[in-house]
């Protein structure tokens, strides 16, 4: 038997999350916009680690409106909505810059529509 030691999904995103962590952090100034991928719904935060609060949120099953989308259909479309809800939010808290932060997951599908939302609101990171 292997001695390689067998991790879960989950095990090897909260590793590449705390990697990802360790390097970034938002300010008032310049918060950190994180991305919670669920099957069932999507969380976005926009936080500010130097008090440890929540400026703004939003999440797919309150917050999901209508909107163009183009191309992109079903939980995608959703994402790129939020996205643009929350650059909406940012604006009317005077907030026009942010740290883009992927929680581990990868950068594409739901995740990447959420920032390609955001861009398209407004928000820069």
């Amino acid at each position: 038997m292997s001695t390689k030691k067998l991790t879960t999904h989950r095990e090897r995103r909260t590793r590449r999350h705390a990697r990802v962590r360790a390097k970034i952090s938002g300010t008032a100034a310049r918060p950190r916009l994180s991305v919670t991928r669920t099957l069932r719904g999507l969380f976005v935060q926009l936080i500010d680690d130097a008090a440890g609060k929540t400026i703004v949120s939003v999440n797919s099953k309150k917050d999901a409106g209508k909107g163009d989308v183009g191309e992109r259909k079903g939980k995608v479309a959703v994402a790129y909505l939020l996205g643009k809800e929350l650059a909406e939010r940012a604006k009317a808290a005077k907030i026009t810059e942010a740290v883009f932060d992927r929680s581990g997951h990868k950068y594409h599908g739901r995740v990447q529509a959420t920032a390609e939302g955001a861009r398209d609101g407004g928000l820069q990171f």
